[in-house]
């Protein structure tokens, strides 16, 4: 039986998505990230090294990282499902978009997530520069990039349902950053809320969500 290692408010959200919408059967073990540090705890360091999640287990293998998660899946049991042909531009779009995610455009949201973090939880007698040195910085490197990556998003997804044509574990990839930048950016562009809103109406998203447990994208 294959297992989900499901952190709560994290990526493996986007594998139960694609799990749901692949029908593959699968159990899911829960872990809860400790309050104060927002990490996950160390039993997961028991399935992998690292104590990441996503993590799964499929009888003797395990997989983690999104990406290659969302990859192996696919292949294993999608039956030429969930992915574009080989050698199509859909192919090569769906390939950017897997790497894309994690590569470019989540560290920014990170950044910023992290100096949210700075400016609320930083010692009350620091806490004033702290918060400037964190608001200068989101400033000059964090804004101006996150803006790029916006616009360039907003710019793909015009004309388009998903982003490598049929729905794709491209879309499932890009589930995390997609639901952080319609929750928390100022100023969202409407294609990509409509683009959040398309997949929280998928019924597989439905089931995962019911199966995953609350969940709020960082």
């Amino acid at each position: 039986m294959l297992t989900v290692h499901h952190l709560n408010n994290s990526r493996s959200q986007r594998v139960l998505w694609l799990l749901e919408e692949l029908g593959v059967p699968y159990e899911i073990k829960k872990y809860e990230r400790d309050r104060e540090t927002m990490l996950a705890p160390p039993e997961l360091q028991k399935i992998h090294p690292l104590g990441k999640s996503p993590v799964i287990t499929d009888g003797d293998t395990t997989v983690a990282e999104s990406g290659a998660i969302l990859e192996y899946l696919v292949e294993r049991y999608g039956d030429g499902r969930f992915a574009p042909a080989s050698g199509t531009p859909e192919h090569l779009t769906y390939r950017y978009f897997m790497h894309y995610a994690e590569g470019s455009l989540m560290p920014y949201l990170l950044l910023r997530f992290i100096f949210g973090r700075i400016r609320v939880k930083a010692p009350f007698l620091i806490r004033p520069v702290a918060k400037k040195i964190a608001s200068s910085i989101d400033e000059i490197a964090v804004a101006p990039n996150l803006a790029r990556h916006v616009a360039f998003l907003d710019g793909h997804l015009a004309g388009r349902t998903w982003f490598a044509g049929e729905l794709s574990a491209a879309d499932a990839q890009m589930l995390y950053p997609m639901e952080a930048l319609a929750a928390r950016y100022d100023g969202v562009p409407a294609s990509l809320t409509a683009w959040v809103e398309r997949a929280h109406a998928r019924e597989a998203y439905q089931r995962a969500l019911e199966r995953g447990g609350p969940y709020q994208a960082a």
